[in-house]
């Protein structure tokens, strides 16, 4: 099989080549085609993956190429993995650093960050969807793009089924709950539902007994991972449920958006002057074989330490413990996913897929985050209970939002693009809305119009 990876120059690509690296099964994936704008970026990541190869040492090892020439990358792919960051990290830090300006949140894909890196990125992801459904038709596209359940059913507008989005936060949370409950996370049935960076653990189903009665109970357990530290035991029991991290931010928002304030530097303004010393390291001429990997690693890890320390900050409940550091494995999850359709391995996975009749207070087009079984024929939703009302008001909201996003990258109207902010949940005033478009219109090139 032919893998194509946009965005193949990003950081978290080795974590997918590794995956496939430990694959030895018949019909596994031969060649993998990165593709990305930048030159530099490209072939800093080329090395890396041959420091990967040479350090696996497997005779069979995915044969990889790079090209800058979107069609030829697309032309013969099996699979494509949409990972893109339009702007790149400097936009990132600059989507922070604007929400932050009007006292509101400017996380990545939470609260007005989330809005603006939407509204810049949906129109990309929907011209790729395009030429995706002219070279490559017959492709199965895995969207890792942030925001990824925005992202996906923007190119469902072109894709239809053939395109699911992938997240790594539903498998991490399932796989500590399980482990604290004594139980291997494979064998467990996770009860999730929710959107993209909205979703809540309701049950965990071990031999078809519901285990998760037994956790919310025990306050040492609860206090013991990094969701229960940074939400307390009090909250998620009168939850009755296990948030997804993100919600954190919706939950605890002044006390978040305080630590950011108070911060030395926001997470996108760390991770960009990160990555420019990996890369620049990683390019540089004359580096001995091993070296990129090794400078990879590093930063990897200091990457992972650091993952959400703001809202930690704003729990008061310090470091990370070497147990949460793990990934949340979403190559292992790209990869079951491969499996089930090109071998027709039925597996079931938390994605994000087009509602259908799964959730009633949502259209048939919204793409949800839910289990699915997977088979030869793509991702199709299970059957959830239907969400209780305190987060029925959070995701039709928020979807809301989502719907005004999608108008807005369609229209190129200002007025729809001041609606999606001044409609998010953590946006506290249409006046505010306003200015977050006019400092996004300002700092922004592909956002100009909005003035």
């Amino acid at each position: 099989m032919r893998l194509t990876i946009l965005g193949g120059g990003g950081f978290r690509v080795p974590l997918v080549y590794g995956a496939l690296l430990g694959d030895h099964a018949e019909g596994r994936v031969s060649h993998v085609t990165l593709y990305d704008e930048d030159p530099d970026r490209l072939a800093a990541m080329t090395r890396v993956l041959a420091d990967l190869a040479a350090a696996a040492a497997v005779p069979d090892a995915p044969a990889v190429t790079a090209t800058r020439d979107l069609d030829e990358a697309l032309r013969g792919a099996d699979f494509v993995f949409s990972a893109l960051r339009v702007g790149g990290l400097e936009g990132r830090a600059a989507d922070e650093r604007v929400a932050l300006a009007e006292g509101v949140l400017g996380q990545e894909t939470v609260g007005a960050g989330g809005v603006a890196y939407g509204l810049r990125t949906v129109p990309v992801a929907r011209a790729i969807a395009r030429r995706i459904a002219r070279v490559a038709p017959e492709a199965w596209v895995i969207n890792f793009t942030n925001p990824a359940g925005l992202v996906t059913e923007a190119m469902a507008e072109e894709l239809g089924d053939r395109v699911i989005g992938i997240c790594d936060s539903p498998v991490g949370l399932g796989r500590r709950i399980a482990r604290l409950l004594g139980a291997r996370p494979e064998e467990a049935w996770i009860d999730y539902v929710g959107l993209n960076h909205l979703g809540w653990v309701r049950g965990l189903r071990i031999g078809g007994r519901d285990e998760l009665p037994r956790l919310l109970a025990d306050t040492k357990a609860l206090e013991s991972f990094e969701e229960g530290r940074l939400f307390g035991a009090e909250w998620l029991r009168s939850l009755g449920a296990i948030p997804n991290e993100y919600l954190h931010y919706y939950y605890f928002n002044r006390d978040t958006v305080r630590a950011y304030l108070e911060a030395g530097q926001t997470r996108g303004a760390f991770l960009r002057d990160q990555q420019r010393g990996f890369y620049a390291e990683a390019g540089r001429a004359g580096l001995p074989a091993g070296a990129a990997l090794a400078a990879w690693d590093r930063t990897r890890a200091e990457r992972e330490v650091t993952y959400m320390a703001e809202n930690r900050e704003a729990a008061g409940v310090g470091e990370r413990d070497e147990s949460d550091l793990e990934s949340g494995g979403y190559e292992k999850v790209a990869l079951a996913l491969m499996r089930a359709i090109a071998r027709d391995e039925r597996a079931t996975l938390i994605l994000n897929v087009r509602n259908g009749s799964t959730l009633s207070v949502l259209d048939a087009g919204a793409v949800i985050e839910v289990p699915c079984l997977v088979d030869a024929n793509g991702a199709h939703p299970m059957g959830v209970e239907q969400l209780p009302l305190h987060a029925v008001g959070l995701v039709t909201a928020v979807k809301a939002v989502e719907r005004e996003i999608l108008a807005a990258a369609a229209s190129g109207s200002r007025a729809d693009a001041v609606k999606a902010f001044a409609l998010h949940p953590l946006v506290d005033s249409v006046a505010v809305a306003r200015r977050l478009v006019d400092g996004y219109a300002q700092t922004h090139p592909g956002l100009a119009h909005l003035r």
